[in-house]
This record gives structure tokens, sequence and C-alpha cells, in this order.
């Protein structure tokens, strides 16, 4: 599929759908104002290094008692039992068969909401009309993925039908599910930091959108790679913000660097930088204060933090990860265009998925964008932030509803 826009034509807008939609904005409020820093790190102020959880005591194990009878001469082996019916119930279960379902699954409960409409749409229906047309287009405009997504798609789809001589409502639905998939496919790109150390993402985004909250899950998902890791509580105008790192870091069992409310963000991030290679650690992930994508002077000091961490490493931020919340809708696109203005960004996590109907706003921000979106925010556990996959989120997108 072409990647130009096209302009919605007449035959597609059927009766003028497009004018009783508007893209809404949140408000969001805007954060304390930055304290006037410089590009050198400050070397005063003590970095509070979080203590490694410590190991775990192990229990001795119990000795064979004194009353014990020792045999001279070895008793003769018992004919093997069949194993319990019981017994599979702890055995391990091969990963092949259980991961796949069990992410399907995942996605499905977290998009119920966006693909209520669109799931329960093509239900019962068998001929393809211009009022099943004008039903899908109100349906992806309501799940928030943009009058242009949403025209470019209708009219894509309708060539499509003409093309192969498309009869019914089922071969409609499995057509937009290859167009939909065509789409997002660009943007599942896994991250990789390649190897040595310690390699650095830098987490940004605006307030509320669950940066501080995507750190603890990434550390946790870097943990269960095998990765050491420290954090770096680069948010020091957020009250309470470094002591929520800090119980995330105690939650993984993971050191975190940080310095005192108001302090200088870089310095925090510089400091987490040189313990880490000092102790030999594989990565650094810092958090940066929140910060509206309308105020100039705080989108500054990203690229001030950029130049800060360039002094220890040229390559340093190896990802930059904007983190969005996909409750936003079409907002997320203008805080995306406002970020990568000031700072290149390299990876998209979308999160909060499962308490919103707008999660449609990801082929908008990969039609326009093209950045990989990297993690996607499925509900509250840890596990639950996943890799994106581009197949499964369509298909649960135009899964059917439950009964």
């Amino acid at each position: 599929m072409s990647s130009d826009r096209k302009p919605p034509s007449e035959a597609t807008a059927r009766g003028g759908i497009f004018s009783r939609f508007r893209r809404r904005k949140v408000d969001l409020d805007a954060p304390a104002e930055v304290v006037p820093e410089t590009d050198t790190p400050s070397a005063e102020g003590a970095v509070a290094v979080q203590p490694e959880t410590p190991a775990v005591r192990i229990e001795e194990q119990a000795t064979v008692p004194d009353t014990a009878v020792t045999r001279s001469e070895p008793e003769p082996e018992p004919e093997p039992e069949p194993e319990p019916e019981s017994d599979n119930e702890t055995a391990p279960i091969p990963r092949a068969a259980t991961a796949e379902p069990a992410r399907r699954g995942l996605f499905r409960r977290a998009l119920a909401r966006t693909g209520a409409g669109l799931g329960s749409l093509l239900l019962g229906r068998k001929a393809i009309d211009d009022e099943l047309y004008e039903e899908l287009e109100t349906q992806l405009l309501l799940a928030d993925v943009g009058v242009e997504v949403c025209a470019t798609l209708i009219e894509e789809l309708t060539a499509r039908v003409k093309r192969r001589d498309l009869k019914d409502a089922a071969a409609l639905r499995e057509e937009l599910r290859a167009l939909l998939i065509e789409m997002l496919i660009p943007c599942q790109q896994p991250l990789d930091l390649g190897s040595g150390g310690p390699r650095v993402v830098l987490v940004i985004g605006v307030n509320g959108v669950g940066k501080t909250t995507t750190i603890g899950k990434l550390a946790h998902r870097f943990q269960a790679q095998g990765k050491r890791l420290v954090l770096a509580a680069g948010d020091t105008f957020r009250a309470a913000a470094v002591e929520q790192l800090q119980v995330w870091g105690e939650r993984n069992g993971v050191p975190v660097v940080a310095q005192s409310t108001g302090a200088d963000s870089a310095s925090v991030i510089f400091d987490a930088i040189q313990s880490a290679r000092a102790r030999g650690l594989d990565l650094v992930i810092a958090d940066t204060a929140g910060r509206l994508h309308t105020k100039d002077n705080l989108m500054a000091e990203l690229a001030k933090v950029r130049r800060v961490m360039a002094k220890l490493d040229p390559q340093a931020p190896h990802e930059t990860l904007l983190v969005l919340d996909a409750g936003t809708g079409q907002n997320a696109v203008a805080q995306m265009r406002q970020f990568s203005a000031s700072v290149p960004v390299t990876g998209i996590a979308l999160t909060k998925l499962d308490g919103t109907a707008k999660g449609g706003v990801i082929f908008a921000l990969c039609r326009e964008f093209g950045v990989p979106i990297r993690f996607v925010g499925l509900g509250e556990g840890l596990g639950d932030l996943q890799e994106f996959d581009a197949e499964l989120f369509v298909d649960a997108l135009l899964a059917a509803p439950e009964a």
C-alpha cells in the first residue's frame, strides 16, 4: 500500500461523516518551572545508591538421623510405577504450548474497549454495501485512528474489494485485517541495545503518561533477560518522584542513583552512568521530569541531558523511549511531533491500552512517523508491558466480543 496520503474522495466521505468528528485534545497540567542549569554536571551533591537486595538465606538441609539403619546389601530396585495424573499439575509446561495463546489473550483483553465496535460490526452481515462502509468508517473514527488514516483505509479497502470482486462481509474483514497489519508491520521492531556496556535508555514524556511505572516494568523485563542494571532518578522536580522510583528499585532489587529534589537532572544521570561503569553493569534506565510538549524551555532541557551523556559516551543514549498514553488519542500525535523536534526519538511505549477506547491512535503514529513501537502497556502487572506485535494487535482489535 502506498505511503502517500490521499484526500478522502466524495465517494468515501459518504454523507460528510468526517465533519461529525473532531480531534479531541487533553489538557495536561503544566509541570513546575525548571531551575536554570549549566551543561557541566555538578561535582557536588552526594549520590544515593540504593543497596543491592541482600542475598536470600538458604536454609540448611536436613541431615540423616543418627538412628538411620545402614544396610549391608542394597535392596533390589522396585519396578517403576506409572506416574500419577496429579504430577502433571506441577510439571513444567512447554513454552511453545502456552506463550502464544497467553499473549493473544492479554492483547485481546486489553483492546476489548478499543475494538468493541469493530469486532461486532461484521457479525451476521453478509453483503458488502454502502451502509457497511459507513458503519466501518464510524467505528474506525471512534477507535481514534484519525480522519486521514480512516480515509486512506476506506479508499484502499474499497479498491481491493472491487478489484478482487469480493461479495461477502467475511472477505471484507480479511482484507481489512491485511490492510491494518500492513500499516503496522514497519513499526514492529523490538528493542536491541547491542553489546557492550553500559547501554543507556532515556525515558521521556509528558506528565502522567506512566514513565516511572514503565521504567519499573522495563527493569523487571531486562532482569529476566539476565541484564545487570541501575536506575537514574532524573525526575528531580515532581514531588515524590525519586521515592516512587526507589520503590520500583526495591521491588526489583535494582540500585537507584538519586540526588535531592531540585537537583540537576543531567548531573544525576551522569552520576548513574559513571556508577554503572565502575560496577561493570549492563544497562542504565534514566527517568526524566514530565514536561508539556508545548514548553520550549523544558524541551530544551532534554537536549542538555543528551549533551552531558555524550561526555561519557558519544553514542548515549542508545535508546530514547517516548512514553505516550493511548487514552489521549490524537493528542499523542502532537506530543510525538514536538518531542521528536527537540530530541531524536528512537522508540515509543504506548501505555494504558487496557483503559481506553482510543487505542487506534497507534495507526496514526505509525503512518506519520514510522518510529518503532517498542512496547505496549496492556495492564498493571509487571508482565503486562509487552513487545509490540502487529498481528496480535490487529487480531485483538477485530476479535468478536466474548459472550
